[in-house]
């Protein structure tokens, strides 16, 4: 199939250039998916989907256009082209577009050293369907579950390829395998809920299905009874569950597209001290079997591992060719695109360094505090840093939790919380984003 797909580009190339295109790219995305849902021990929703996405992006001097379809006719593409250069004649110009050269181009690349494609054959609806059960029963039969929201199993499974009119072509796949399970306790005005779930690229690598449905319902369990924990100035722990969201605002802040803009909060912070000393953030684009890996990107350069922050200073902006080129910089090949919008950068596999504490540990030593393991909403100000977001979790005292709490907003600024982190040593390896839970002192709490 990967052929086809490359054949597909081709055509799509050849297309543009008959067009009138100066330069093109191409991309072809083919995928399968398929997701089971039960409830009360009956089947909900079942879904299959599957079919062949494509993408041309056409370059007419210093304007750009890009357009998708499904259709992969000849007639289709003939007419895909003619659109995409009518629509660059009459876009903007834009200094910056372009194609890489040919010495930016990934030359060589081994995608299967990245396994990223389990070779099993797709699991059938009715496997995936005892899955769901299983995760449903397990949550179900945890004390104090009232009932299980719902529970799925998934399998997905992409080819991707692109090409470009300056010689670029490539092609990689990927399959994912999932379960998850959401479960309430409480009743009325009392409800609780909570989820767990697990995601990986080969199903052999998934853990018990049983954990996944045990662990929602006690997780569900464990918020019954919540209140709203007092107001005032405390620290706060961020559980591994979404530490990740911190350092997902401080990527966005250092993301090309946003520093070209002029409007972010870290704009004036390369080389500063941006985390705590000693600690480093790291881009690992080649990891075996972790999602958010890719031998090159989406402009066809190579990928490679990138020092983010080395010792607490940042030291790189996460750059495609077009934010590389207006900052006057070069690509840190984290081009990102799907078929119907040009590339823009975006960060892969984050590893934060560790440190030498447990969960339990971070617990003691705060005293007293929130631990919070479930957030809703976003107020980031993308260009002072100030944050305030709504939080759940458990109102700790002693260095132990004591009860659940909910309906409460923690808010600071990024700019004093994140070089103040104190980092734990319980981040999951395979996750794309490997992030420990994260203690950060005098964060202001708007409870009771």
């Amino acid at each position: 199939m990967s052929q086809s797909l490359s054949d597909l580009t081709q055509r799509l190339l050849s297309c543009a250039k008959a067009a009138g295109a100066d330069a093109a790219d191409a991309i072809a995305i083919e995928g399968t998916s398929v997701s089971i849902e039960v409830l009360q021990t009956k089947l909900e929703h079942a879904e299959r989907s599957e079919g062949t996405e494509i993408g041309l992006r056409v370059l007419v001097g210093q304007h750009q256009a890009c357009v998708s379809a499904s259709d992969t006719n000849a007639e289709t593409l003939a007419e895909m082209a003619e659109r995409a250069v009518a629509m660059a004649k009459l876009a903007p110009p834009d200094p910056h577009v372009r194609l890489a050269s040919a010495n930016e181009l990934a030359g060589t690349w081994d995608a299967d050293a990245l396994d990223l494609l389990d070779p099993s054959p797709e699991p059938e609806p009715a496997h995936l369907q005892e899955q769901a059960l299983t995760a449903e029963a397990a949550a179900r039969a945890v004390p104090g579950v009232e009932q299980v929201q719902s529970a799925g199993a998934g399998f997905g499974r992409q080819n991707i390829h692109l090409a470009t009119s300056n010689g670029f072509s490539g092609g990689y796949g990927r399959s994912s395998y999932s379960v998850s399970a959401v479960a309430i306790s409480g009743q009325g005005s009392s409800m609780e809920r909570d989820y767990a779930g697990e995601s990986r690229t080969h199903a052999a690598d998934m853990p018990s299905i049983e954990e996944i449905g045990t662990l929602a319902g006690q997780r569900a369990v464990a918020r019954a009874g919540s209140r709203k924990p007092p107001t005032g100035v405390f620290p706060v722990l961020f559980d591994e569950r979404i530490s990740s969201s911190l350092i997902g605002h401080l990527l966005m802040a250092i993301n090309g597209g946003t520093i070209a803009r002029g409007g972010s909060w870290a704009r004036d912070l390369m080389g500063k001290q941006i985390l705590p000393d000693g600690v480093d953030l790291s881009q690992d684009p080649h990891r075996p079997r972790i999602g958010g890996s890719k031998p090159f990107d989406g402009e066809g350069l190579a990928t490679q591992p990138l020092k983010i922050v080395s010792d607490g200073v940042l030291q790189s902006w996460i750059l495609d060719l077009s934010t590389a080129s207006k900052l006057g910089l070069r690509s840190t090949a984290n081009a990102a695109r799907g078929t119907s919008a040009p590339p823009s950068p975006s960060a892969g596999n984050i590893h934060l360094t560790h440190g030498t504490r447990s969960l339990e540990d971070m617990l003691r030593d705060m005293g007293t505090g929130l631990w919070v393991n479930s957030m809703i909403g976003s107020t980031i100000n993308p260009t002072t840093g100030d944050y305030s977001r709504g939080a759940s979790g458990f109102w700790v005292e002693n260095g132990e939790a004591k009860y659940p709490v909910n309906e409460c907003t923690i808010a600071s600024n990024l700019l004093q919380m994140l070089p103040a982190m104190q980092i734990a040593n319980d981040g999951r390896a395979h996750l794309s984003r490997v992030v420990p839970s994260i203690l950060i002192d005098g964060m202001t709490l708007a409870g009771a």
